[in-house]
């Protein structure tokens, strides 16, 4: 017999109330999240990161969710267990494809914000749309960096991300952001108050095993190699960068500069590579994970130039694949690479050509920063984001 707030109960009817306890419907937080990142990229890592996150809270007993999303040509979801959606013209490229893509998926989402079967909103970017029917539910807002506002001029006068965000964020009700700097910049340039805002690192989805022997091998990449992943634009700093190491690769006769994902070279882009003398150094490729994970693995280092960065994950995923990282000394870099990376100052070629020299032609430094990024990638897992994602959540109900 036992007995709680003074009453008697016997062991069956204890045990059928704490069945009852734990599978009541009330018990159990429902999320709700929408679907405009699905439709806006098919890879990418705000994608990447909410489909992370659901795919831990599917094995969450204590968590639901829903994601309305009847078309999207997002290659991380496609199959995704947790929801099912169909391919909307992937080959095909269009004016107003993004546009079409939303309107078809708003059916779905609208009765899902009226039905108000869910306890937090989290939408997955920035239009605010959903504004007019959460009525007074809670929303958490991630804010991944402020790009837009440090760096206006490098986007289209129509590109409205900007102002959305701005719009948002005094009226989330809890914000995360995913780096300390990017907490430091929100408070900074749009004075939200500190302890509305959660900071939650994100995680590296490339697996150290990634790279199957034999399966899709890149059996044409160079045999000495410096890789730059993603986008080159802008603040990326490609242009400084390539003029850093531009007597290096002509000087060197088997260094190559590899360039993985960022869009085929634009024609500046090969004016400014054939000018410095070194356009038959410098490639671009695409790639999937399993490709990617070559590209590191294979390259003496990768070097990350950015003037600014939001987080970083190309620095975990050069972790992953035991790749020594040269990165910039500025904004959320040495927060996220720690002592496992060598920095240097992206605004001063010489110091960008002084390290890369350091690193690639020392291979003890080399294998230490090896060792180094494994031990550093221990601080950061999925699985942490989504279990610090969920307590935030709780927080605000």
């Amino acid at each position: 017999m036992t007995y709680i707030n003074g009453g008697l109960f016997s062991g069956l009817h204890l045990t059928t109330l704490l069945i009852y306890l734990k599978e009541t419907p009330d018990m159990v937080m429902k999320i709700l999240y929408d679907h405009q990142i699905f439709v806006y990229q098919e890879f990418g890592g705000i994608s990447r990161y909410f489909y992370e996150l659901m795919n831990g809270f599917e094995k969450d007993e204590d968590v639901r969710f829903d994601l309305s999303l009847a078309y999207s040509n997002n290659q991380y979801i496609k199959n995704a267990r947790f929801v099912k959606s169909r391919p909307f013209f992937k080959s095909r490229n269009f004016r107003f494809k993004n546009r079409l893509l939303h309107y078809l998926n708003m059916r779905g989402e609208r009765k899902l914000l009226l039905g108000k079967d869910y306890d937090v909103f989290h939408p997955t970017y920035f239009n605010p749309y959903f504004l007019e029917y959460l009525g007074n539910k809670p929303f958490v807002l991630t804010i991944y960096d402020m790009v837009y506002e440090l760096f206006p001029q490098i986007f289209s006068h129509r590109d409205k991300t900007g102002a959305y965000k701005k719009l948002l964020a005094p009226k989330a009700t809890k914000i995360i952001a995913i780096s300390e700097n990017t907490k430091r910049d929100i408070i900074k340039l749009f004075g939200i108050k500190e302890d509305k805002i959660e900071v939650i690192y994100l995680a590296n989805s490339l697996a150290a095993g990634t790279m199957e022997k034999g399966k899709g091998a890149v059996n044409d990449l160079p045999q000495k190699y410096l890789l730059f992943v993603g986008n080159r634009r802008g603040y990326k700093n490609f242009d400084t960068f390539v003029e850093s190491i531009s007597s290096l690769l002509q000087d060197d006769n088997g260094l190559h500069l590899v360039c993985a994902g960022g869009g085929k070279f634009t024609p500046s882009e090969i004016a400014g590579l054939e000018k410095l003398g070194i356009m038959q150094k410098v490639t671009q490729r695409h790639f999937d994970d399993n490709k990617l994970a070559q590209f590191y693995r294979n390259a003496l280092a990768l070097v990350f130039p950015s003037l600014y960065e939001g987080f970083g994950i190309p620095i975990l995923e050069a972790f992953s694949c035991g790749c020594p990282v040269i990165a910039s000394n500025i904004s959320s870099l040495p927060e996220v690479a720690g002592n496992a990376a060598e920095y240097f100052d992206p605004a001063d070629t010489m110091s960008i050509l002084s390290m890369v020299k350091k690193v690639i032609f020392n291979d003890n430094l080399r294998q230490e920063l090896k060792d180094r990024g494994y031990e550093r990638l221990k601080e950061f897992s999925w699985g942490k984001t989504a279990a610090n994602t969920k307590k935030l959540y709780q927080s605000i109900l």
